[in-house]
């Protein structure tokens, strides 16, 4: 432990003579800083939000909001354990319109 405490030292007293380098920036670094992350955020970040958003609006007016058809098949819509809430049918995030019940969509005679 002490031959530690000796290279330690003789490692501190060969870098005494040196500058050392800071490690905390100074005052007008963080000035700097905060400008260029300003800059950034409205230069880069605001106009990137504001084209995802008009690139969404674009594709929700291509969207169909039309009712996919029902098919059938054997293998979906398996109901071998009634769900704990509402009539048991219906699953926890159920939406009349896109999610078919095991006879069909709700509301349709077909």
């Amino acid at each position: 432990m002490a031959a530690l405490g000796r290279v330690s030292q003789a490692l501190l007293k060969s870098t005494s003579g040196q500058t050392r380098r800071q490690l905390s920036a100074t005052a007008a670094d963080h000035g700097q800083a905060i400008k260029t992350w300003k800059i950034l955020t409205f230069v880069v970040a605001l106009p990137a939000v504001a084209v995802c958003k008009v690139n969404m609006d674009l594709k929700e007016q291509q969207h169909s909001h039309e009712q996919p058809e029902f098919v059938p098949y054997s293998h979906l819509r398996i109901r071998s354990k009634r769900f704990p809430w509402g009539d048991g049918n219906k699953s926890l995030f159920h939406n009349a319109h896109l999610n078919a019940l095991p006879d069909g969509y709700e509301g349709h005679d077909d």
